[in-house]
């Protein structure tokens, strides 16, 4: 009987954690989920189309299209903050944490996968959004404008959606309340920034993402704009971070 026992294999242990595209996945699906998430995507996605086609009414003829393409690639950028917010914040709002980190106790992980999945969706929605935009322009009375620089312009909007998704995400976190963290986020890039521009423009230039992503979609960026947007992805998200690592949840 002992030399069974001894002899016997021992059980096969298994994780029982998600995976991280399991969580990932988990995370898009709950921002998409509810009325407010749905709102966003949909907002962000027919935007930009939509004013380009409400200003070819005017029938005034384009020099070229990746301008357009660029500052509303920035508009829809703008538009995904909440996406971001609602991530992280809505969860703190909703009570609904408790049940995140029961589930994932690592909460490390769990702003990870919030940060990716925000991404993602980011990045989805800015490309869908781009590629209405030129199907519009398309078949717009607009002239016979220049599509050069354009691929440069999509894919900067896409980049930017997914930043600015992020940067959404991060402040959330950091805020633990939605309508805190748009109106911060908002009072910040749309009312600080070009008051900052009027008295010291070197300043604003270094610190305000928006223009960053429009000299760089519209090939006037440099490299100081590309740190400008890393810089406010990885200080909101480290920011976000550590802070929902040291929150108590009540």
């Amino acid at each position: 009987m002992t030399n069974t026992l001894i002899d016997s294999p021992r059980p096969v242990v298994r994780s029982s954690g998600a995976s991280a595209s399991a969580l990932v996945g988990l995370e898009i699906r709950k921002s998409l989920s509810t009325r407010s998430g749905k709102s966003v995507a949909v907002a962000a996605a027919v935007l930009a189309p939509v004013v380009v086609a409400l200003i070819s009414l005017g029938g005034e003829p384009l020099d070229a299209v990746r301008g357009p393409i660029g500052a509303l690639g920035m508009v829809t950028a703008l538009v995904l903050f909440p996406l971001g917010v609602l991530a992280t914040a809505g969860e703190w709002s909703h009570r609904t944490v408790q049940t995140t980190f029961l589930l994932v106790p690592n909460r490390t992980r769990v702003m990870a996968s919030k940060v990716v999945g925000v991404a993602v969706m980011g990045a989805v929605l800015a490309a869908l959004a781009s590629a209405l935009t030129i199907a519009v322009l398309m078949v717009a009375p607009v002239g016979d404008p220049s599509w050069a620089g354009v691929p440069l312009a999509v894919g900067v909007s896409v980049l930017a959606g997914a930043a600015f998704a992020v940067i959404g995400a991060g402040t959330g976190a950091a805020l633990a309340n939605t309508p805190a963290a748009l109106t911060g986020l908002y009072l910040v890039i749309l009312g600080a920034m070009p008051a900052l521009r009027i008295w010291k423009p070197p300043v604003a230039d270094a610190l305000d993402p928006s223009n960053a992503v429009l000299q760089l979609a519209t090939g006037n960026g440099t490299t100081g704009n590309t740190l400008t947007l890393v810089g406010w992805v990885v200080v909101t998200t480290v920011v976000g971070t550590v802070v929902t690592r040291r929150r108590s949840v009540s």
